[in-house]
């Protein structure tokens, strides 16, 4: 089953043409920043910007992000590929990824009843402050599928009723499986088992509320209020098999005092996690993110 976007207008997004991002790693070495661009010059390729860091310069792990330009950038990008794995796949036992600057990222949304988070992507999306397409909204309950349509985005209603999920998760699979590229879930209450993670086949970038102490279960704010917390925040993270565990991606805070309510803390909640899940998704799709086993490094803007 193929799952075509709908060309709705969007002025705003206006992508970068003929320009490549290569994400590398590897064990750091010397003269690995030159044997990079080597390869990139050696194609043709004008870099446009460069980021690398080393966990540690005698022994530990390098990253780099380059983007770079070269003419006609579809037609020779087997060509750069080759050079590359020639360059950086032998001896320097790098691994990489190449990504076409021009393509946004296909994003799949998973929602439930909060559409704060929701509503924030979609209308980012709209406005081109992040460079993705949205094939499909999907959820296990109907409240947001008329503001999700009110942008020209297919809904599709997946309920989730009782103990076993793996009916709906074989029909999510269905829908997404071959046809996004991420998956985020903007406050989709549900918990993903292991052999959905494998199967789907790409990332899933969850949005969770943070607290110290960790209120689990319903009603977070509410116990928050009740323990007298004076931050509340929000975290970004990749979904693994061990719930909430993935690796972060993004995290932000706001102080808060003994005159917030409840209601107030669930509003100011609400704020910080639309604005983290937004930058995470925004950095992912702009190929900004290199996973390294339980952590990130991420290349800001």
């Amino acid at each position: 089953m193929t799952i075509v976007a709908p060309k709705t207008p969007n002025l705003a997004l206006k992508l970068p043409t003929d320009e490549g991002i290569l994400l590398v790693e590897g064990e750091d070495r010397p003269g690995l920043v030159r044997a990079i661009s080597s390869a990139l010059s050696e194609s043709g390729a004008n870099i446009v910007s460069l980021d690398q860091y080393t966990d540690d310069p005698e022994g530990g792990h390098f990253f780099q992000r380059t983007v770079f330009h070269v003419d006609d950038f579809a037609a020779v990008r087997l060509a750069i590929e080759a050079s590359l794995d020639a360059a950086l796949g032998g001896g320097l036992d790098l691994t990489w990824t190449l990504a076409d600057r021009s393509a946004p990222k296909r994003v799949a949304i998973l929602a439930s009843t909060s559409d704060h988070c929701l509503l924030d992507l979609l209308w980012r999306q709209r406005r081109g402050e992040i460079p993705m397409t949205v094939p499909m909204v999907i959820s296990n309950h109907t409240v947001v599928a008329d503001d999700v349509r009110s942008f020209g985005i297919p809904f599709v209603h997946v309920p989730s009723q009782g103990p076993d999920k793996s009916a709906a998760e074989e029909r999510i699979l269905e829908l997404l499986v071959g046809n996004v590229d991420v998956v985020v879930l903007a406050r989709y209450m549900q918990i993903l088992s292991e052999d959905f993670l494998e199967r789907i086949g790409v990332p899933v970038i969850n949005i969770h509320h943070s607290f110290l102490p960790a209120f689990i279960g319903a009603a977070p704010y509410r116990k928050a209020k009740e323990r007298g917390v004076k931050l509340i925040g929000a975290t970004a993270h990749y979904v693994t098999g061990d719930l909430d565990e993935g690796p972060i991606i993004e995290q932000d805070v706001v102080r808060v005092t003994h005159a917030d309510t409840a209601v107030d803390l669930q509003r100011r909640g609400a704020d910080v996690e639309r604005a983290v899940l937004a930058r995470a998704v925004a950095w992912h799709c702009q190929d900004r993110v290199i996973r390294h086993g339980r952590e990130t490094v991420v290349f800001q803007p």
